[in-house]
């Protein structure tokens, strides 16, 4: 069996993705036909740099949900071993082949003999997971402080404010290192603040329903209550995993979390979490005297109704974009902390830890480093250059 060349290595490459080329044909198509009844998401698709970026974005999204949920694209188990595989170039025949087996490294090997395109599409499902959600976790607990903080002003927001900026004056790499430290893991601080983060979805979904449908008890009552235990189930089961310290409804955990998982879940919602609030309280602080508050002010609707459903839609522009600024800032802080090795499990094929491995060998064999590199960096684009297309389209609204 020979090497391939770098013609059929592209072609290989490009094959192992047809899922992934398939499902972003489909969405496009999708989305474009229907674009001006999709609302914000419709009029991206106006904007080229837009939908360059949707596209660099749902690569990786796609590629990460076909190799996370189906075991698709990846050639071989990235966390294997092949004997005589090590530090070998793109291309390279796989040695001891069986029936059944990929023929071929790909993009070569590493330097403990896994496959490095493997590694690299593993990597992805990771990131898609942890980066948007945290952002969301950070987003509702800066939503659902910075709402009030700038709508009622006074003391309130003075207290709000003097913490978030006690967090802001720590160096972000520096209070990272010591939220995932084992020292601190052990004491179970992290697991302490995934009860007090993670309760914000909770609160602020019943916020959200009582605050619409307080005229309508019975339909209130209702949604509250679906809302409630869906949320509380999930609650519950996040914070509640194997080895818990708090041992409370462990009879309804539905899963388990990882505990190298849960803490750079919580550090990323944790340090995110005090800049979405200070572009909340800003926002809330300058639509709050727009004729429509008023109006509403007028009309009788209580506080936590404007807030939630005359300032919150009308901060929606700026808020997507910075959601959007702020999974890329998350999936870089991802890549540093799997680099120095902090968080998740040193075997885990998270491109941070995949590109400080390659780099010990970089002037010899590129390819292990480069590889994830390149996909940390086109994620990461690809999510600025789709916040710029928001932006620009939001500014037509």
């Amino acid at each position: 069996m020979e090497f391939l060349s770098w013609i059929e290595i592209t072609l290989r490459v490009l094959t192992q993705f047809a899922p992934v080329w398939v499902a972003l044909i489909v969405t496009f198509i999708v989305s474009i036909k229907y674009k001006r009844k999709l609302g914000l998401y419709g009029k991206l698709f106006d904007s080229s740099i837009g939908m360059i970026g949707f596209a660099i974005v749902m690569f990786w999204v796609f590629t990460g949900t076909f190799a996370g949920l189906f075991d698709m694209i990846m050639t071989h188990d990235p966390l294997s071993q092949v004997s005589g595989m090590k530090n070998k170039v793109p291309g390279i025949p796989l040695r001891g082949a069986e029936d059944g087996d990929y023929a071929y490294y790909l993009l070569g090997g590493d330097n403990l003999a896994r496959d490095v395109f493997s590694r690299m599409v593993a990597g992805s499902t990771i990131v898609i997971v942890i980066a948007p959600l945290a952002t969301m976790f950070a987003f509702m607990v800066g939503i659902t402080l910075g709402l009030p903080a700038g709508y009622f002003g006074g003391r309130l927001d003075i207290g709000l404010s003097f913490l978030a900026n006690l967090i802001l004056a720590f160096p972000v790499i520096l209070l990272f290192y010591l939220l995932v430290t084992p020292e601190i893991r052990m004491t179970g601080l992290p697991q302490y603040m995934a009860v007090v983060l993670f309760s914000f979805p909770l609160i602020f979904s019943t916020v959200l329903i009582n605050s619409r449908f307080y005229i309508v008890p019975q339909q209130r009552n209702l949604f509250l209550a679906v809302t409630l235990v869906i949320l509380g189930m999930l609650y519950i089961s996040l914070i509640n995993e194997e080895g818990s310290k708090i041992t409370l409804f462990n009879a309804i955990d539905m899963f388990d979390v990882d505990a190298g998982l849960l803490t750079v879940f919580v550090s990323v919602v944790f340090v995110n979490s005090p800049t979405v609030f200070r572009i909340v309280r800003g926002l809330a602080m300058d639509i709050k005297t727009r004729d429509y508050v008023a109006a509403a002010q007028t009309r009788g609707e209580g506080p936590w109704y404007i807030m939630l459903w005359e300032i919150l839609p009308n901060a929606r522009g700026p808020l997507i974009v910075d959601f959007c600024l702020r999974i890329g800032y998350t999936t870089i802080l991802l890549g540093t902390l799997g680099f120095f090795g902090l968080g998740l499990a040193p075997e885990d094929p998270n491109w941070g830890a995949t590109i400080n491995e390659g780099r010990k060998l970089l002037s010899i064999y590129p390819h292990p480093a480069l590889v994830p590199s390149i996909a940390l960096l086109s994620l990461v684009l690809g999510l600025n250059l789709l916040a710029d297309g928001l932006r620009e389209e939001s500014l037509k609204d």
